[in-house]
């Protein structure tokens, strides 16, 4: 896996209970342009994209990049759970050098208040301890975002810092390696 370490991308799909976390595939189109356009969703990431400009730019077959999760209940897509590097430019980090793991998730509006984000959330962090040991992830939300901050905490993640970005005050959490999922 390039972004993350010596990992090999794609991992076979990861199942839970209620959840399988996979590439994404063609079927996904819609609901990737629903969930990065849907306003609720935009509320705490800056705003929905214009749907019209992003319907043009998602190609037929949604990009599949190492770290990107779709996630699927009854073959359908609800959400996505992302691990990438933080990227050294922007404020928040653990560590001089920078390039901390920084878990991120979207789901679509009608997902919400169900368990999902949790359960896929904590499937990722899972996976990600198994493929790279010892190594500590970050999380980044809004302090408005009030379910974010309440996933945050039951993944385990804890306050390090917060500071301005995008105009909102943000939260920045860590997980250390050896905290439990949720």
């Amino acid at each position: 896996m390039t972004g993350l370490g010596p990992v090999a991308w794609p991992p076979a799909p990861i199942r839970t209970g209620r959840l399988v976390l996979r590439e994404p595939e063609a079927r996904d189109r819609a609901a990737i342009i629903e969930l990065f356009t849907s306003p609720e969703v935009g509320t705490y990431i800056g705003g929905p994209r214009p749907r019209a400009e992003f319907e043009r730019a998602v190609p037929a077959e949604p990009r599949r990049r190492p770290g990107l999760f779709v996630v699927d209940l009854d073959g359908a897509m609800i959400g996505i759970v992302t691990l990438d590097r933080r990227g050294a430019a922007r404020p928040g980090h653990i560590r001089p050098e920078a390039g901390e793991a920084e878990l991120g998730y979207m789901f679509l509006p009608e997902a919400w208040g169900h368990g999902y984000a949790a359960e896929a959330c904590a499937a990722a962090l899972d996976w990600f301890a198994d493929a790279l040991p010892g190594e500590p992830v970050v999380l980044t939300t809004q302090t408005a975002n009030g379910r974010s901050m309440r996933l945050a905490a039951k993944l385990g993640f804890t306050e390090a810092d917060r500071f301005e970005e995008y105009a909102a005050e943000q939260w920045f959490g860590l997980r250390s390696p050896a905290t439990p999922s949720a």
